[in-house]
């Protein structure tokens, strides 16, 4: 057969641009299914802290150790009758273990003071002024107290406090972007919009009841 007798292709039809409303929907899923995954895990573990933020009267994991604990700092930890706070907290870690933030410091004529705190953790260094003994009371909670202060941002730090800005950022994304997925679900969309009408009339019922 000559070449110029060969069938000519198939012409394919030209794709129709999707219009506005299909576009918007694929967004808003795509930005929802990401930020879910992105926030998963995080917000497995706000749901469940929350649960046992509400109930501080649960036995597991409240297992509390208290101790105190003594010793002398070295010289040098004031200067020209001056507290070295960085010479204090430092020493403090390394011979007595202390962690968290270092903060709340105190000093008058016959005693410094200085407080360690971290989720579920403080400790207390009280030290006498003209001999340099401390005296430190230290605070060990369970794992659910130091869960509970990782959901309240209580002594976590900045980072931990960014988290939990990011994490409200997101659940806002995703909050807004299932209610606009819902406006294309037809079949779904009254019955949907009538429960969440009714969980927020409920939610700030028990609100008022709360506050009231």
């Amino acid at each position: 057969m000559s070449a110029s007798a060969r069938p000519e292709a198939p012409v394919r039809p030209t794709p129709r641009p999707r219009s506005l409303k299909v576009r918007t929907h694929v967004w808003l899923r795509s930005l929802h299914t990401y930020t879910s995954m992105v926030c998963l895990l995080i917000v497995l573990f706000f749901s469940l802290t929350g649960i046992t933020l509400n109930h501080p009267d649960w036995a597991f994991g409240n297992a509390e150790t208290r101790r105190e604990v003594k010793g002398t700092l070295p010289a040098g930890w004031t200067q020209n009758g001056q507290v070295n706070w960085l010479t204090v907290a430092e020493e403090l870690r390394a011979k007595q273990g202390l962690k968290g933030r270092a903060g709340d410091t105190r000093v008058d004529s016959t005693e410094a003071s200085l407080s360690f705190k971290a989720p579920g953790y403080s400790a207390d260094a009280f030290i006498d002024m003209k001999t340099g003994t401390y005296t430190v009371d230290v605070d060990a909670q369970g794992a659910v107290a130091v869960l509970n202060d990782l959901h309240r941002g209580r002594d976590a730090g900045s980072a931990w406090a960014w988290l939990i800005d990011l994490t409200g950022v997101f659940l806002t994304v995703i909050s807004l972007t299932g209610l606009g997925i819902l406006f294309y679900l037809k079949k779904t969309r009254i019955k949907a919009l009538a429960v969440m009408l009714g969980a927020g009339f409920l939610v700030v019922w028990l609100g008022h009841l709360a506050t009231g």
